[in-house]
């Protein structure tokens, strides 16, 4: 019986928290052309839903997301040209990581297993990072004979430094959790079982804060990697100019002159 994308892409949503769960267990969740498609849509409904105060990606079984499953995707209806293959990385698996970092909500990765090529790197992508002591981390293009994608070489540099990244990148070496904590991979680390809880609470205390300074200051975050210092300032001052018209602002402000704690509406 043929699985519903649906039903490889779980998706709930409670307490202000949008739920993502790939779920192909048997697979290790390798991701297919159709999942792919459907966290890229939901991330982006999350994004434009003001009751979604933060975002959830996981998995089900021993595996976060073994790399691409290109099966199910669009036949090929003619002969590969020059082009084809760099498309299919920009509509891809390049895709993909943008939802994530452009998601205007923060997203946390919580990873319950092996996330290897671009299961890494869509862990990476996400804002906060917990995972489960067995999970691994596997820059697995090289024992391929592949130039990663799916935003590898840009994300490992900013995140761990070129050297670091180049010997994960050169090697192919399976990271365990713990060493993916030391090099600043990973936020936490938690037992198996304490995943999904901790997942939930860190989630759920997102879900209460201030939800558009969250998304201007991830914008801010990620554009200063690339950025030079006056587009920086620039960029916050145009931040500080948005957020100062929300709702959540206003209660920020008013919570601290009144001396109470604040209640954040997410708009």
């Amino acid at each position: 019986m043929t699985e519903t994308v649906a039903e490889t892409v779980l998706h709930r949503f409670e307490d202000g928290v949008c739920w993502i769960t790939l779920n192909r267990p048997e697979a290790m969740n390798a991701v297919t052309w159709d999942q792919r498609e459907r966290v890229i849509a939901l991330l982006a409904d999350a994004s434009a839903d003001p009751d979604v105060r933060a975002v959830v990606l996981t998995a089900t079984g021993k595996g976060f997301c073994a790399g691409a499953d290109l099966r199910g995707g669009p036949a090929e209806t003619r002969e590969r040209v020059t082009g084809d293959i760099a498309r299919t990385i920009q509509r891809g698996a390049q895709r993909l990581i943008a939802a994530v970092l452009d998601c205007e909500k923060p997203v946390i990765a919580a990873v319950n297993g092996t996330a290897a090529g671009i299961g890494a790197h869509l862990a990476l992508a996400c804002d906060l990072v917990l995972a489960a002591e067995s999970a691994r981390f596997i820059e697995v293009f090289v024992r391929r004979g592949l130039v990663p994608d799916g935003g590898g070489a840009y994300l490992l540099p900013r995140l761990i430094g070129p050297q670091r990244a180049k010997e994960l990148m050169f090697f192919g070496d399976a990271l365990p959790a713990a060493e993916a904590e030391r090099l600043g991979l990973v936020n936490r680390i938690v037992p198996d079982e304490e995943l999904a809880k901790t997942a939930r609470a860190w989630a759920e205390r997102l879900a209460t804060g201030p939800t558009r300074a969250l998304a201007l200051t991830k914008q801010l975050v990620n554009a200063s990697l690339d950025s030079d210092r006056t587009a920086a300032f620039a960029a916050e001052a145009v931040a500080q100019e948005l957020n100062m018209g929300t709702r959540d602002a206003q209660e920020g402000v008013a919570s601290f002159v009144e001396r109470r704690s604040a209640t954040y509406e997410g708009r």
